[in-house]
């Protein structure tokens, strides 16, 4: 096989792990702060993907899709987390399984009675519909590397929040210790509201850009949500970092595990995981308890 052919692979899997950061940044958001293990995190990528594919069909434009839809994401995240999972802050995690479980069922169910059970397509936008050569045989598409830098523009946003901003700092604090963040007199209720929106609205974004790459499918939720649990243990629970790191790790190992051993491509995320924690337990950025 050519270099360039290598170089194409390369920037699938910088693409691909950029959207599971995009994934599992929230996932490691809810759990590393509020505790929640929420099953339905992939559902919300679902809906971001439905979400782009009914708006940009209704309006004509991805974009005007993309604007109009994390608005809802956001309320979605909100409603959700005030009246559904606000009230399971004090209980056992099996609680959490349970809710987020029926959740799954339940917005599986929604998704099947406004859309149906068929595959959708959504139109790249034709300012970004072509390629561009990387070399005399090769090219790439320009709608994967505009996913790849606004996957960037959002990481480094975040880092930024996270590491200089108040809002930061209080998140940073109440994974530390949340009865010191209540103590402080800083509403605890209303942060967690807003992280767990967040956390909602970044993977609904993520389906939104994936959805002209991926197609849109039922049940396309699922598959996203268990390598992003994979991407948040290898990284480490509560860490940004480590979801950065152990999403580029996956994307690599899953992009070229498909070229060169393919008939071991399904398990080699996996065999990663595990190699790690036997290193490291608690992942490559985690705290050891």
């Amino acid at each position: 096989m050519e270099l360039s052919f290598y170089l194409v692979q390369l920037l699938n899997a910088i693409q691909y792990g950029f959207l599971l950061f995009l994934v599992a940044s929230g996932l490691t958001l809810l759990f590393g702060i509020m505790g929640i293990i929420n099953l339905a995190h992939g559902s919300f990528y679902m809906i971001g993907a439905y979400l782009a594919y009914w708006l940009a069909g209704a309006t004509g434009n991805l974009w005007l899709g993309i604007l109009l839809g994390l608005p809802i994401a956001l309320l979605v995240g909100y409603l959700v987390e005030r009246f559904a999972i606000s009230f399971l802050y004090k209980r056992d995690h099996l609680y959490q399984v349970l809710l987020t479980f029926a959740l799954i069922l339940i917005f599986n169910e929604l998704q099947q009675i406004l859309w149906g059970t068929d595959v959708h397509s959504v139109a790249i936008p034709a300012l970004l519909a072509g390629s561009i050569p990387l070399t005399e045989n090769q090219s790439y598409p320009i709608y994967r590397l505009f996913i790849s830098a606004v996957c960037i523009v959002i990481a480094g946003g975040m880092s930024w929040v996270i590491q200089k901003t108040r809002l930061g700092m209080m998140i940073r604090a109440g994974a530390s210790n949340r009865e010191m963040v209540q103590s402080l007199g800083i509403d605890v209720n209303r942060l967690f509201a807003l992280v767990f929106s967040l956390g909602v609205a970044l993977a609904a974004f993520a389906g939104m850009l994936a959805a002209p790459v991926d197609s849109v499918y039922p049940g396309m939720g699922e598959n996203v949500l268990i390598i992003s649990f994979v991407v948040v243990v290898i990284g480490g629970t509560g860490s940004i970092k480590g979801a950065f790191i152990g999403a580029m790790l996956i994307g690599l190992v899953s992009t070229f595990g498909k070229v060169l051993l393919p008939e071991m491509a399904s398990v080699m995320a996996y065999a990663l995981m595990a190699l790690i924690l036997l290193w490291r337990p608690q992942g490559l950025f985690g705290r050891a308890h």
